[in-house]
């Protein structure tokens, strides 16, 4: 079976997480939402529908099945798509969900979650986590916990390789899935729902608090609660992180804290790159979003509700503005456009201390990027 994934309006309401990728690479739970299709559908072949800029990375083909890229998978909603016919549209009130190459719609009544904002991410990844917990460990045995761990709970699943020692695991609230070399330095306490991807270490003394995913290759440390890293993104010292969202090539500087509670208790906002303002989230708890390539100075303190655009430098005393526009460089003492060749030249740093090359395909999805959000630094004191 061949699969498109499609973004859909929701590519603009994503943004700054979506200037980089496709929607169905965004990551909620354990695996990213395109990863968790290919194994549920037992598909290999796939796609992508998305914006020009990404094309040259992420090409759209032919396919059998067209799903909504971001569509979160239930029983119910698995059942529907593999029931649909040739020619036939699965649908939900004005949000289309499915279809086999026609436009036959067939009414979906049953319950389903479509992401269309960066808050989703973290609102509905305790949900997921459980999901993809059973998706991937279904028929399988788990490696043994070291006895050096104290563990609470059954919901615990160790990929080959890796490395925990004693630490606290409590699974009673949430599942815990750590992925192929993982490791969890001594003195770590995590309360589940987890997701620890595949090479990425918690340093010593790290706090845990469902729901949180970290994606591959990544470092965190400190104190983590409900924030999901997409994964080659480091957070490795103290300092609190909660109900966040990070992309990939992220560095949390040391000390770095964001608030997710106005003092006041009342609703957060977050900035919207399709209305240009900032939107209700109806949410009581909203911390930090930052997209890709975007790094903070040691002791850097976010606003509940902040958005980071691509590739800013953060940095300086007091609280940055609550929305940093793509290619910011500074902080509350005032923001400059950040040279698109130095950022180049930093990307490709970073990336090389992966063993990952920074090709002209990324530097011209980065460049394209640039061009497309002058307009969020005009006005702004920046360009």
């Amino acid at each position: 079976m061949d699969i498109v994934f499609h973004d859909g309006p929701e590519y603009e309401t994503l943004k700054p997480l979506t200037w980089t990728r496709p929607v169905a690479d965004l990551r909620v739970g354990t695996l990213t939402i395109s990863q968790k299709w290919l194994k549920i559908l037992e598909s290999k072949n796939f796609s992508f529908s998305t914006a020009n800029h990404l094309k040259i990375k992420f090409p759209e083909k032919k396919g059998d099945l067209h799903l909504r890229g971001g569509l979160l998978p239930c029983y119910e909603l698995i059942q529907a798509i593999n029931s649909l016919k040739d020619g036939e549209m699965l649908v939900s009130g004005e949000d289309w969900l499915a279809h086999r190459n026609g436009k036959k719609r067939i009414a979906y009544l049953g319950e389903y979650l479509l992401v269309k904002r960066p808050e989703n991410i973290f609102s509905w990844n305790k949900k997921q986590l459980e999901f993809d917990f059973d998706l991937l460990t279904a028929g399988r045995k788990s490696e043994p916990i070291p006895p050096s761990n104290q563990v609470f709970g059954e919901r615990i699943f160790l990929e080959k390789g890796v490395d925990v020692k004693a630490s606290i695991l409590n699974s009673e609230e949430g599942s815990i899935y750590l992925a192929e070399s993982s490791k969890i330095m001594p003195g770590s306490m995590i309360h589940g729902g987890f997701s620890l991807g595949n090479s990425s270490t918690l340093k010593l003394g790290t706090k845990i608090y469902g729901a949180t995913t970290i994606g591959p290759h990544s470092k965190v440390g400190g104190e983590i609660n409900n924030s999901v890293v997409w994964g080659f993104s480091n957070k490795a010292h103290d300092g609190f992180m909660g109900n966040a969202v990070l992309g990939q090539w992220c560095n949390i500087g040391a000390g770095s804290s964001n608030s997710n509670l106005k003092n006041n208790y009342d609703e957060i906002k977050l900035f919207s790159y399709l209305s240009r303002s900032f939107d209700h989230t109806r949410l009581q708890f909203c911390g930090l979003v930052m997209a890709d390539h975007s790094k903070c100075a040691i002791n850097t303190s976010f606003n509940s509700g902040t958005v980071v655009g691509v590739s800013c430098n953060v940095f300086g005393s007091g609280f940055p503005r609550n929305f940093l526009p793509d290619f910011s460089w500074g902080g509350p003492q005032g923001l400059k456009e950040y040279s698109l060749e130095k950022a180049h030249l930093t990307a490709k740093k970073v990336m090389s201390r992966r063993n990952m090359e920074y090709d002209q395909t990324e530097s011209d999805i980065l460049s394209a990027i640039f061009y497309s959000t002058t307009e969020f630094r005009g006005g702004t004191g920046l360009a």
